[in-house]
């Protein structure tokens, strides 16, 4: 059986090396559009039940973020001065980039075939007994399928954006802040010993009234929202103790659910 994974991604390089080792005798070979040293956001996130059932599978996760990640229990929420914690909410992360590093090589180690800097819709890939499409939200296989799939999207109003910080959270930690605009919320949590996660949100209307819907978020990724990161950098100053904000292709955006 020749299988191609379009998307090369935790998802696609997981099945990869799950189907080679399910059936050795199967050609798996993952299409991934970007270059192999192309990786956008900073920290993948998973709850300790997540992780049981991924462990059940192949044990390549637990093992890179015991190696590599950070571990918590505890979830603090920062609100109006005050700080809440919250226990037994158990949750690990690991920065992506490390992640999809260690997928790959156990992929490679399976027998998989990777190929980067390689897009592909169905047409290239007509010679496969079966493709799966694991090239993210905004799919060019589903989207193909769309009369057949009949899609929902639901697109939500508040707006977000991810960036990194040098600043170091304990865990799992949801921040609000008031400034002159509105109402600004972040989730941010440690990667590694030195980066954590931190997207923030907010309502449209406070985002415009902010002057943050200046930036093209028509363009390729690549660049980075430098004024919203300035703005956002002074807002969350005290929180961060005057630490930075990390930018990767980091752009406002709307949260979507598709099914």
């Amino acid at each position: 059986m020749r299988i191609a994974v379009a998307g090369g991604g935790p998802g696609g390089l997981f099945f990869a090396t799950l189907m080679r080792r399910a059936d050795p005798s199967a050609e798996v070979t993952v299409f991934e559009r970007n270059r192999a040293d192309d990786t956008f956001g900073f920290g993948v996130v998973f709850s300790d039940r997540t992780l049981e059932s991924i462990h059940a599978a192949d044990p390549v996760l637990r093992q890179a973020l015991e190696r590599h990640g950070r571990h918590w229990d505890e979830i603090e929420v920062r609100l109006k001065g005050e700080r809440l914690r919250c226990g037994g909410n158990g949750m690990a992360s690991i920065v992506r980039r490390t992640l999809l590093t260690l997928l790959r090589q156990r992929a490679r180690e399976a027998g998989a075939g990777l190929r980067f800097s390689t897009a592909v819709r169905l047409a290239d890939l007509a010679g496969y007994d079966l493709v799966v499409a694991a090239d993210g939200t905004g799919s060019r296989i589903r989207g193909e399928l769309e009369t057949a799939l009949a899609p929902v999207t639901e697109t939500a109003t508040a707006k977000f954006i991810w960036f990194g910080t040098d600043y170091m959270f304990d865990g799992l930690t949801f921040v609000h802040e008031r400034g002159p605009d509105g109402v600004f919320a972040v989730h941010g949590y440690p990667i590694s010993d030195s980066v954590s996660t931190f997207i923030v949100e907010t309502d449209e209307a406070s985002w415009r009234r902010a002057g943050l819907d200046a930036f093209d978020t028509g363009q390729a990724p690549g660049p980075s929202d430098l004024a919203s990161k300035d703005y956002l950098e002074k807002l969350f100053a005290d929180q961060i103790e005057g630490r930075r904000l990390l930018v990767n292709n980091s752009r406002w955006a709307n949260f979507r659910t598709r099914r």
